[in-house]
């Protein structure tokens, strides 16, 4: 390929998050009866990254006695991941209507941490279950295959 033009990879699209619209769970209707459609924003790779980092936390490994664990002559660190709450503040971040981080939402759920409003506004499993589904099949964190396959394993239990 004689022509590397670096313009190739200049899309405007990659610089800005794309939304997409999706239905609510069935129970979240409007003044008609109408399912709501849901707003989700495509986060960029670097956001996801940034938020797995913040439910990192590493610690210095002990032996049984309380010595630090040396090896090489280096402290050994034992790295341990939230990945359930960061999963949720993912679907947070993601989730553009309904806005999860709304302070007058989260008034109303009496919830101050915006990794618990998932669970608030969708108590339910199967409704939690389903908004986790959709807003990773988006973010390309699962796909559709994978979804499918959860949702008839759901559907038999």
């Amino acid at each position: 390929m004689a022509n590397k033009n670096l313009k190739y990879f200049m899309r405007e699209e990659s610089r800005q998050e794309q939304i997409f619209q999706v239905p609510a769970p069935a129970r979240f209707v409007d003044e008609n009866g109408k399912v709501v459609q849901m707003e989700v924003k495509k986060l960029h790779n670097d956001t996801i990254a940034k938020i797995n980092d913040m439910y990192k936390s590493r610690t210095p490994m002990k032996d049984k006695k309380g010595n630090y664990i040396v090896q090489n002559g280096e402290v050994v660190f034992k790295t341990e991941k939230d990945s359930v709450k960061a999963t949720r503040h993912i679907i947070v971040e993601a989730l553009v209507y309904p806005d999860l981080k709304d302070p007058e939402l989260m008034k109303y759920y009496d919830c101050v941490d915006i990794t618990d409003m998932p669970l608030k506004v969708f108590p339910d499993n199967d409704e939690f279950g389903y908004v986790s589904r959709k807003v990773l099949e988006i973010l390309g964190l699962m796909d559709a295959a994978e979804s499918n396959e959860r949702e008839v394993e759901d559907a038999k239990n």
